[in-house]
This record gives C-alpha cells, structure tokens and sequence, in this order.
C-alpha cells in the first residue's frame, strides 16, 4: 500500500512537552502516584477529582495574568464557549466547594492527583502535561493547618527516602511581603505588585539583570531591599518587621513544626508563589543538591478563593506537587526503587505440545487473584526466560512433559536463580505471601 506524503511524514515523537510511558515508566509514575496517595490517606485525607476541562472565567478570575494570558490551553467549543484545559486544580477544587459549601462539614481534608496542562518552554523539571498531588485542608485559620499540610509534605519526601538534608522547607508569607511593600518601603500598588512578580522570577534571572530591575522599581531603596533578602531568620529583622502579625504567624508556624519533628525549615523574602490568590503563609520545598538546585514543589494559605462564587469565605491550605520535579528529585539522589512488573509470575511451556497445559496452570493461579502471563510460543525456554527479565517480571514457571505427568511445577526466582517445586496451591500460597510483603512495603 503506497503511503500519502502526510502519512510518511507523521512523527513518532510525542507533542512537545509531553511524555510517551512505557510500561517501565508506568511503574515509576505509579509508584509515586501509590506514596502519594499512601501518606495523604495516612493523613485522613480523601480523594476528589473534577472535568479536565473548565470555563476559562474561573481562571481569570484568580490564577494569574501570566498563566492565563500565556500559557493555557483554551479553546471555543461548538457551543460558544470559552474553555480551558486545567492548568491547575486550586480553582476547580473551590468551584465543588462552593456548589456544596453548606452540605460540607469542616473541617474537609481532600486529595487529587490531577493531570494538568500549561503552555510554557519545556526545560528540565517542567513539561506542558504533568501529573500532581494536590492537598487542600479547609475549614481551619489559625497555623495548626499550615502546620499539617507541611508535615503532610515533608512525610511525603521522607516516604519516598529522603531525609532532612536532602531538601529544605523555605516558607514565607504574603501579609509580611504586603507589609514591607506599603508600610516599610511605601510603594504604590503597581510597584509593589511588580516587585512581586520579580521576586519569583529571581531564581530563573541573571542575578545582575535582578538587581537591576530592582532598581528600575527601587531607586535609592534598591541597597534596603536587597539587605532584607539576605536575611535568612526571622529574628533578623528590621524589629519593624519582625513585630508585624505575619512575621509573629511564621515564628508560630516554625514552633509548632519544630516541635513535631519538621527541622529542616528555613525563612526566605524571596518565596512568594506565582497565584495571585495567596493570602497569607507560603512555602516551597527546595532540593539541596547541587546537581537540582531548583524548588520541587509548594503551596500556601488562600483564604478568599471562594469570593469568585460570592460565597461565604472559608479559610484554606494547601500545596501542589508535581510528578515531574518528583522523578527528577528520585533520580538525583538515587531514590527509585527496584520496581518488578505487575506481572507477578510467567508461565513458559517447555515446547508447544504443553500449551495447553501452560494455560490450564495460568488459569488455576489467576484463579487465585494471580497476575500471570503465558507464552506457549516455539521458542527455547532460554528465550522465554530472557523475554521475562527483560519484562521485569520476577518468576518464571516451567510446564513441560514431567511436570503435566506430576502436577508439580518447577518455579524460578529471576533475581537469585533459586528454583522450588510445587503444586498449583503451593505456588499460590507463595506468591499471595509475596503479593502482601510488597503492598506493606
């Protein structure tokens, strides 16, 4: 069949920005998906979901200029309507909060890992499709619930094998930068808010094209601010500051912390979270090696989001982790397991004589809740063995003449090379007992 010049010239590479998984990466995403989704219910939180797709209002109503302007995916559907594929969760998340706000009983604890989109430059940590844990607590205002969320976080990397020098828990908070805009360097809304966003573009900026633009909005000001960015404890403070009710709200929040084992937490001006519906503590968590200097993830207090519905306002905390930053992390500090295929058995005829045979024994064990693949193909059991590590699946049982005559089968562990013998009942008590040891991993 002769090809149209379309058709030989179709790509087998994905859209930019976006990933193909294979079944080995399946295993690494769903292995984080699995921690994350451990430790959130450790937690008592519950799992939501909402339409990957959203009226494009919702976001301007809330997310940011920046995002809405240049990096959503939007489009008019064939009914006139102006939507978006979510770039983030936050605003779906107030949306179902606010349709049910009096059926709710607070204080609510959800989870989602949504998939989300944003067109922005594909660069190392950040793609234009990911996956992310989403945790939200609503309901609580004072610093008990900043507090839970960044446990939550912090169990999260210390499930996943992390220890506390691996990464560091940078907070802030929105009320204190408000503060030393207008009261302290008297700034006008414009300037402050410009001042704002370059503050969280300082780690992607040559930091003399920083201070520079820091300048241009600072003047004779400029060598004040830059000051207060160095200060790295909140006791450090111009005391101006540091009596301020935020200041005073971070010093709580870091007791409180401290207090229930989260010591890697550390004060820094420049963390200010890109969403304009922050109001009050944020944070970011950094990895420390030099190799990933850059944040893996963050949150913070948005105590207003509902206002966009004109309902009642309920306090909230929460923070975003993304499946991209996640993997890089794993990966630096060489914290992927050995992830085995689902597969947890293959079953190899010696020949295709035994086929029959082969499937007969694959039946008896899925019969017994066992992920069992079969391959009754002509080639040499060698072959077959080969095709099963390659797949990562950690056992083969061989059926052939012998074994049909005894009804007991030899099974191989691919990792040792051990084998033992044993009848269908035999090998599914050994394999359920190997199913159970993983889960409580």
């Amino acid at each position: 069949m002769l090809k149209s010049p379309a058709m030989s010239q179709l790509s087998v590479r994905p859209y930019k920005g976006t990933r193909d998984f294979y079944p080995e990466d399946m295993r690494l995403q769903r292995y984080i998906f699995e921690v994350w989704r451990r430790v959130s219910e450790r937690f008592g939180y519950e799992e939501y979901n909402a339409p990957l797709l959203e009226m494009t209002d919702l976001y301007r109503a809330k997310t940011g200029e920046e995002i809405v302007n240049e990096q959503i995916y939007n489009f008019t559907d064939r009914g006139g309507r102006d939507v978006t594929i979510r770039p983030e969760m936050t605003p779906s998340l107030a949306r179902l909060v606010a349709a049910k706000q009096q059926e709710l009983r607070t204080p609510l604890r959800w989870y989602s890992i949504p998939n989300l989109w944003r067109y922005e430059r594909a660069q190392h940590g950040r793609l234009r499709e990911h996956w992310q844990l989403n945790i939200d607590l609503f309901g609580t205002s004072d610093v008990s619930a900043e507090a839970e969320v960044i446990r939550i976080a912090h169990a999260v990397m210390q499930e996943f094998g992390a220890t506390e020098h691996m990464f560091t828990i940078k907070l802030n908070h929105r009320e204190l930068m408000s503060y030393i805009f207008g009261d302290y360097l008297q700034l006008n809304v414009d300037a402050a808010h410009r001042l704002s966003k370059l503050l969280d573009r300082k780690n992607k900026m040559n930091q003399d094209a920083f201070k520079n633009q820091i300048a241009a909005i600072l003047g004779e000001k400029t060598d004040q601010f830059m000051a207060l960015l160095e200060v790295e404890r909140l006791r450090d403070l111009p005391e101006q500051l540091f009596q301020s009710q935020a200041a005073q709200q971070l010093r709580e929040l870091a007791r409180v912390l401290h207090n229930t084992g989260v010591t890697n937490i550390h004060f820094d001006l420049t963390i200010q979270r890109g969403f304009d519906y922050y109001t009050g503590t944020v944070f970011e968590v950094f990895d420390t090696n030099p190799d990933n200097p850059r944040s893996i993830f963050g949150g913070g207090r948005y105590d207003d989001l509902l206002s966009i519905f004109q309902a009642k306002q309920m306090p909230a905390v929460g923070f975003g982790m993304g499946d991209v930053g996640t993997m890089n992390f794993l990966r630096t500090h060489e914290l992927i397991p050995s992830l085995s295929s689902t597969t947890q058995v293959y079953v190899a005829s010696l020949d295709p004589a035994y086929a029959e045979e082969a499937e007969h024994v694959a039946n008896q064990l899925r019969d017994g809740d066992i992920n069992v693949a079969v391959d009754t193909t002509d080639q040499k059991i060698g072959a077959k063995i080969k095709t099963a590590d390659k797949k990562n699946i950690p056992r083969v049982v061989i059926v052939g003449a012998e074994e049909a005559k005894a009804g007991k089968y030899t099974m191989r562990e691919l990792s040792s090379g051990e084998e033992l013998t044993e009848d269908i009942a035999g090998l599914r008590i050994i394999l359920t007992n190997d199913a159970t040891r993983r889960l409580n991993i």
